[in-house]
């Protein structure tokens, strides 16, 4: 928890444009583990001017050109692969999500289908899925929210709303977890709450669960 509570003051710090030095001094911890938490947020040249110091100005700018380097060479990579992948039909959207229902949808009731995630582009999938693939009616979708105690409801419902595009209308009292979101590491990808879409539909239900068995025998 100390080391949580370290990476969030840390994170805190850089936002308000403190080096890595200034970090270290005002925390005790490494810059190695400095540059582990803090390799996605380089400052800007402004700021780096700002400081002054000939030797930490070297290291930002080597971090900013790192990070440049890296995202142009995520661009190609993403090129590649949506020339290698193209456009899904029908068939592979069906079979794409049938899979991933299989890993993180619920399998245990013969009336509904279910499926919760934290990734609002995996569930922007799964309602594409549903939809697209399934044939399934937004209307016929009931949303759950599950968030921590010091979140705002009506943000982050409004967030999610908007991001699937459904109706906040559709979106069921949430739960709400007694921890707080402030607790938890950055990167543990619960920065939105999770997400739960749930539709009762026995046929559905039905076809997805033998789409699963028909898969795990080939």
């Amino acid at each position: 928890m100390a080391r949580i509570k370290d990476k969030s003051k840390a994170i805190e710090l850089r936002k308000k444009g403190m080096s890595y030095s200034q970090i270290k001094a005002e925390l005790g911890i490494g810059k190695s583990t400095l540059s582990d938490w803090l390799c996605d947020m380089p400052l800007s040249e402004e700021r780096i001017n700002e400081l002054g110091a000939r030797n930490p100005m070297r290291i930002e700018r080597y971090r900013n050109t790192m990070k440049n380097k890296r995202e142009s060479r995520w661009r190609e990579v993403y090129k590649k692969v949506a020339k290698n992948i193209g456009k899904l039909s029908k068939r592979e959207l069906y079979i794409a999500g049938l899979f991933l229902y299989w890993g993180e949808g619920g399998k245990t009731e013969r009336f509904s289908l279910s499926f919760s995630n934290t990734d609002p582009d995996m569930m922007v999938f799964m309602v594409k899925w549903m939809t697209k693939g399934l044939g399934i009616k937004k209307e016929d979708m009931h949303i759950k929210m599950h968030l921590y105690k010091d979140m705002n409801i009506d943000v982050f419902e409004s967030f999610w709303a908007k991001k699937l595009s459904l109706s906040r209308k559709m979106f069921e009292k949430p739960y709400i977890k007694d921890s707080k979101l402030v607790d938890l590491s950055y990167k543990n990808g619960f920065g939105k709450g999770t997400c739960n879409i749930r539709v009762f539909n026995r046929d559905k239900t039905e076809y997805i669960i033998q789409g699963l068995k028909y898969i795990s025998k080939i």
